[in-house]
């Protein structure tokens, strides 16, 4: 019996592949590909990877949501919306996207271009793993809207079709009710509860664990998988 090492779609049939090609569709599960799209486009928001330009609007957005998010990030230091902070930035930024272990972007309206929020796919981990975690926050103009449900849907959809990952992972205060939403919204599954897990305005705090599964993601490639 020849077992096969993979399975794709062929004129609306499964198709195992064997031997050679097939452990080169296997290596490809297993590693990012070569060109990654550095945009994701939704119905009514963008994702793009920030660029110095963006320092300005970046930072006044900040800045007047700054009472709104301190309590769910980690404490921002004194230089946090000067240039030469977003510069360093943008450096670990390019960084991490270099050497696969993150990819950030900022959140645009399409409408007019307005920046919303940010979204970040964190320790990326290949291997036998194949996940991520990531985080994301939103201008207080823009919250209450579905643009972070929006977002996050568009991250994952990243996650999965363009860095082939098998597992999304977040984490989020036990208190914020509003990001446990944004979660459960986009198919998040509450996995249980780290304590201290977290070092979120100057604090060590509890977080509640949600992940997503690419085939919770996409229902039809489990089920191409029971077809075989």
């Amino acid at each position: 019996m020849v077992v096969p090492l993979a399975i794709r779609r062929v004129n609306g049939k499964n198709d195992p592949v064997t031997g050679t090609e097939g452990i080169r569709e296997v290596v490809l599960t297993f590693f990012p590909p070569s060109k990654i799209e550095p945009r994701v486009s939704l119905p009514r928001l963008y994702l793009r990877q920030p660029n110095k330009n963006d320092w300005r609007e970046w930072a006044e957005l900040r800045a007047i949501s700054r009472d709104f998010l301190v309590e769910w990030e980690p404490r921002w230091p004194d230089d946090a919306l000067t240039r030469a902070a977003f510069r360093r930035r943008l450096a670990r930024y390019a960084e991490d996207w270099s050497r696969d272990q993150g990819y950030s972007f900022l959140i645009y309206r399409r409408s007019d271009d307005a920046l919303v929020g940010g979204i970040t796919i964190a320790n990326v981990r290949r291997g036998v793993a194949q996940c991520c975690t990531i985080g994301y926050w939103i201008g207080r103009p823009h919250a209450r809207r579905g643009y972070m449900t929006e977002a996050v849907h568009g991250a994952c959809s990243f996650c999965f079709d363009q860095l082939s990952l098998h597992r999304v992972e977040a984490a989020c205060l036990p208190r914020n009710e509003p990001s446990q939403g944004v979660l459960r919204k986009a198919g998040f599954r509450e996995e249980g509860l780290a304590k201290k897990y977290l070092k979120i305005d100057g604090r060590w705090q509890d977080h509640v664990l949600f992940a997503l599964l690419r085939e919770d993601f996409y229902p039809s490639f489990t089920d191409e998988l029971k077809h075989f």
